[in-house]
């Protein structure tokens, strides 16, 4: 069912990005979004009811929603499953470039108390749209396994394109062929997936080790 108040929500969206460079997302932000975008201040509680939570989850699914439409574009059956997996991570951080500040504080955001829930949430909704547009129509173990070891190789990625200074993010991209290469086995999955299991973090700590989240800890310690 279409979404009555998806264009409402998407002018907001815009106008709010705009804003969270500078305010962070914040109810002074959504506020400012939703006179910017034109509406009455009743229209933040009807199109985000849960506020800031609404916002941001609807960041994440406009953003992936526009993956699953790239990837309907792409060849991906004439590649192997490995460049399929690596199309959908390089297409999904590419895409949000030019807002690289408002994803930054939506991950520190994510990392608070309260908010790691959802960030989860967004994460596996993430990854489960990039395995099957790669064709994946697993239902046994595999189907758990192989979100939760991309989910380890998006969420690492994301946090090294965060503070990549490089040209055209080139090293995030190296880095991303590197974690592929070590981290899914892709070729290997169900042979390797009990011992990689054991060693597998909550891959939100590869985002909760970065700089944007230890300054987010010192700013709550001296809260």
């Amino acid at each position: 069912m279409n979404d009555p108040l998806e264009n409402e929500k998407q002018a907001i969206l815009a106008a709010a990005l705009r804003h969270v460079p500078f305010d962070g997302w914040s109810k002074a932000t959504l506020d400012a979004a939703v006179r910017d975008a034109g509406f009455d201040a009743t229209m933040a509680e009807r199109a985000f009811p849960n506020g800031l939570r609404d916002l941001i989850a609807f960041f994440v699914s406009d953003a992936d929603r526009r993956l699953a439409w790239e990837l309907t574009k792409q060849d991906l059956n004439k590649l192997p499953i490995r460049e399929r997996i690596r199309t959908a991570v390089k297409l999904r951080i590419e895409q949000n470039a030019a807002h690289r500040e408002a994803i930054r504080k939506a991950v520190a955001l994510q990392l608070m108390p309260g908010f790691g829930a959802d960030g989860l949430r967004g994460l596996y909704h993430t990854v489960d749209l990039m395995w099957r547009a790669a064709g994946d129509t697993a239902t046994d173990f595999s189907f758990y396994t192989k979100r939760m070891l991309l989910a380890g190789v998006y969420a690492s990625t994301l946090a090294y394109w965060l503070d990549d200074g490089s040209e055209d993010f080139a090293d995030t991209w190296t880095f991303l062929d590197r974690r592929i290469a070590d981290v899914m086995r892709i070729g290997k999955l169900r042979g390797e997936v009990e011992k990689t299991l054991g060693r597998l973090p909550n891959p939100l700590t590869f985002l909760s080790k970065s700089p944007l989240a230890r300054a987010a800890a010192r700013r709550r310690k001296t809260a």
